[in-house]
């Protein structure tokens, strides 16, 4: 079984690359995709963790681009590490600049917060700003900071830097991996059917058609559009790890849509 979607506390995560093997290990995971945002840190130790379970981890990453003034995530499969790292020093130095203007927005509002890994080597964002306000007490929990503050229309939000569907996509061919629109449903900016033309243009190669917020209908509207384009199709739960305190708050579960194999041989191939 394949699980195509994951993240590790290399980005906004809760589990280690290890922690998050061990327990797609046990969920009976026998391909992983490590698809953290803007960083490719977590490959090595996601391998390392892997051999001993047999599991094949897949390469990848999940790029925030900006379509129609609305956050777009483009997932990369199999890239060339050796010609993505540098593009994605930038993209990474991008997000601690919009962080740091988020806590000023925060901070100037009555919420001071310190962020330490500010400076760190991972991709931070959003979860992590909340999870501080948290900490502070200034909320209860990472769901109200994102509803009171966070979110794409509260004030403390500060948008990502232009980065578009075109240079997403044409970074990750150019890099010789495979690019798949993440979670189409959850794009605020636009209906897929008229976005996807779009991106098609700009060199899509695949979309996300399993998904935890992808009901049966738009599962089925998904697989349409992707015979329509002759798209190639992929799944996973975009796995954050879970509560450790709280494990009952698990919202999603590894390895839930039982996907096979034999559904990751056409992005093997598609990747050059």
């Amino acid at each position: 079984m394949i699980e195509l979607h994951t993240h590790t506390t290399y980005s906004d995560g809760i589990l280690t690359p290890q922690q998050l093997v061990e327990r797609a290990a046990k969920a009976g995971v026998k391909a992983l995709a490590i698809t953290d945002h803007d960083t490719l840190q977590g490959w090595d130790e996601a391998i390392a963790a892997a051999t001993p379970h047999n599991m094949e981890i897949v390469p990848g990453v999940e790029l925030s681009t900006v379509h129609n003034e609305r956050s777009l995530h483009i997932l990369g499969y199999y890239p060339q590490r050796e010609l993505l790292e540098a593009p994605l020093a930038e993209r990474l130095a991008g997000r601690k600049r919009r962080a740091k203007e988020m806590v000023a927005n925060l901070a100037a509002m009555g919420y001071p917060l310190e962020i330490t890994n500010l400076e760190g080597n991972m991709a931070l964002g959003r979860p992590h700003i909340a999870s501080a306000m948290v900490k502070a007490g200034y909320v209860n929990s990472v769901q109200e900071a994102f509803a009171c503050f966070l979110g794409e229309d509260q004030p403390a939000y500060v948008h990502y830097e232009k980065f578009s569907i075109q240079a997403g996509i044409g970074l990750i061919r150019d890099c010789g991996g495979v690019p798949v629109w993440a979670h189409p449903y959850l794009f605020r900016g636009g209906k897929v059917e008229e976005v996807l033309p779009e991106l098609v243009e700009a060199g899509l190669m695949g979309i996300e058609v399993y998904h935890p917020h992808h009901a049966a209908n738009k599962v089925n509207r998904l697989k349409e559009l992707c015979q329509q384009y002759d798209l190639l199709m992929t799944g996973g739960t975009d796995y954050h790890g879970y509560d450790l305190e709280h494990p009952e708050n698990e919202r999603w579960q590894l390895n839930q849509f039982n996907l096979p194999l034999n559904l990751l041989e056409p992005i093997k191939q598609a990747a050059r």
